[in-house]
């Protein structure tokens, strides 16, 4: 059978579809974890998330909006910080097997959402329809489960741009709350590769909250924030050529192009960043 596992990590899910010791019989296994992309975390303690239920739709299901049929991979009540799934780290959601097939939408249910701010209060901010009718994330390129085989998707939640400041974003007490606006990626993980590696000074001293964004064109596909030992990671980039950003107050923004990511491979990038004059 194929199998469906779910994973749940910061700044990106993923979905992983393996192979099982059942018998084939025109199912697979999915995985989906989740990870977040970066927020200015110096200024939140914590931003948590519950889901309570997560869908997939097979490709092909929905011949008319009200006439779609979603698959129930997960159900229940998590919540997740999302501060603690950055740079690579991430957390299983579901795991489940699935009939074989192309799939192109997941629908997340969201039923609270809070942040806490250092030094601040904690805002509970609502989740328009989130709830209800789910938060709906298409898979581009659509993910295949095979029989017998194992499929692993990430979606990659972006934090600081689902989360919208409300006031003043430079000290908590200029904060009045937020606004919730869900910004999510679904990556499958057979078509992509991953990007680290460290940010550093010229004195070779490593870099903490750098921000790292990587594009095609004029748009920002994923984005990272460097750790306190100035490691970071993207996950679930799709195959193709881009260009990166790395910048930080106080030093000149570094500019890279032609970063080629391969499916399935792991890229790495040593940077150096220099004071401004």
């Amino acid at each position: 059978m194929k199998k469906i596992l779910l994973t749940f990590a910061v700044a990106a899910l993923m979905l992983f579809f393996a192979a099982c010791d059942k018998t084939n019989d025109g199912y697979g296994r999915l995985i989906v974890n989740i990870t977040d992309a970066p927020f200015p975390i110096d200024m939140v303690e914590s931003a948590e998330v519950t889901i309570t239920k997560l869908e997939i739709r097979k490709a092909g299901d929905c011949v008319r909006e009200d006439t779609c049929s979603f698959k129930v991979i997960w159900e229940g009540s998590e919540t997740f910080n999302l501060l603690d799934l950055r740079n690579g780290v991430i957390a299983k959601l579901a795991d489940i097997e699935i009939p074989e097939g192309e799939y192109d939408l997941l629908r997340l249910y969201v039923d609270k959402a809070n942040l806490k701010v250092k030094d601040g209060d904690t805002y509970t901010v609502k989740v328009p329809g989130g709830s209800r009718s789910g938060i709906k994330v298409f898979i581009n390129p659509l993910v295949l489960v095979e029989e017998g085989l194992t499929t692993e998707m990430l979606l990659d939640f972006d934090l600081s741009n689902s989360f919208v400041v409300q006031g003043n974003m430079h000290s908590p007490a200029g904060i009045k709350g937020f606004i919730f606006k869900p910004v999510i990626r679904a990556a499958n993980n057979a078509t992509a590769g991953r990007l680290e590696g460290t940010v550093k000074d010229a004195e070779g001293v490593a870099l903490k909250d750098v921000a790292i964004d990587i594009r095609q064109g004029d748009e920002i596909v994923s984005s990272a924030i460097s750790d306190d030992n100035g490691n970071f990671a993207l996950l679930g980039l799709p195959c193709g050529t881009y260009s990166l950003t790395a910048s930080k107050a106080g030093f000149k923004t570094l500019e890279m192009e032609e970063i080629i990511i391969t499916k399935g491979n792991r890229k790495t990038l040593n940077l150096e960043l220099t004071l401004e004059e």
